[in-house]
């Protein structure tokens, strides 16, 4: 969240005022577009001229802090969220295989 905070600062300087949680989804929406050509480039339909792994490895980190930040946003409790969606997912497709 530190670095949230900064992020909040350059956007306040610049914009005057914070990012509002709806401009923060757009940021993570932004990256998992990019997440998602940079997977098209691994595999290779996608042309890419930069360091595909290494770009593909920042920007799944980041959009693991744009999930974080959004909980702590949102006030959702993510490690509680994830441990509850993985028991309940494991149990029911231990049901059904």
């Amino acid at each position: 969240m530190h670095v949230r905070s900064l992020y909040h600062q350059l956007e306040t300087k610049s914009l005057g005022r914070e990012w509002t949680v709806s401009e923060d989804m757009l940021g993570f929406f932004a990256d998992v577009g990019l997440v998602g050509r940079l997977v098209m480039a691994a595999e290779g339909p996608w042309g890419y001229g930069g360091d595909v792994n290494g770009e593909l490895k920042h920007k799944l980190a980041e959009s693991l802090w744009w999930i974080l930040v959004l909980s702590e946003r949102l006030n959702v409790d993510i490690s509680e969220a994830f441990s509850s969606f993985m028991s309940s997912t494991e149990t029911k497709l231990t049901k059904s295989v």
